[in-house]
């Protein structure tokens, strides 16, 4: 049986998604399993997690490219793993690879290892290049948007609003409200807006 498994990170990516399940459906998958969640957060992956489980031998699990199933070459690995111990393979269509044969598990190895190594180049320079903005004294991060809010989170308090409406009004999130409640903790409204 040839199962489909289609991602995309948000629900923004609509279109993506459609697109994912066109190229699915002409490949000849006969069951799908979609979802809208990022790949970081592989434990939220609720409908790769089924699709595994509902692999079952001679089996081809199908995604249309490397980076919709696995974050980094570990996950991927598992992945395959998995599929391999239940006697299933998998096909990436964006590549041409199936590792139903010998030649297609060294390929999405190799390559699975490259966009890694890619990623962490990438990762590095980024991290060399913001290191040397701060040398240099052009590079001061994410101005803190709910700390400039301060004194309005205070005035609000006092006058009895709630945290979840403080936060709606100041345009910041509750954590920040409560943040900001703890560290300006007074006696008085007056000194609450004085710091």
């Amino acid at each position: 049986m040839l199962i489909g498994y289609a991602r995309t990170s948000t629900l923004d990516q609509k279109a993506g998604l459609e697109v994912q399940l066109d190229e699915l459906r002409a490949a000849g998958c006969e069951k799908v399993f979609e979802e809208q969640v990022s790949s970081v957060d592989v434990a939220a992956r609720k409908k790769l997690t089924e699709a595994m489980d509902f692999v079952r031998e001679g089996d081809t699990l199908i995604v249309t490219r490397l980076d919709r199933l696995a974050r980094s070459v570990a996950h991927l690995m598992e992945i395959l793993a998995t599929l391999t111990s239940k006697g299933a393979s998998l096909r990436i269509l964006a590549m041409g690879i199936d590792t139903a044969t010998p030649t297609g598990k060294l390929m999405l190895t190799v390559l699975g290892g490259i966009a890694e190594f890619e990623r962490e180049i990438m990762l590095e320079r980024q991290r060399e290049g913001i290191a040397k903005a701060k040398a240099a004294g052009k590079y001061k991060g994410r101005k803190p948007t709910a700390q400039a809010k301060s004194d309005d989170v205070i005035e609000l308090a006092w006058a009895g609003v709630g945290p979840t409406e403080i936060a709606k009004r100041a345009g910041i999130s509750r954590a920040s409200v409560y943040r900001i409640l703890r560290e300006h903790q007074t006696s008085s409204p007056a000194d609450a807006v004085a710091k």
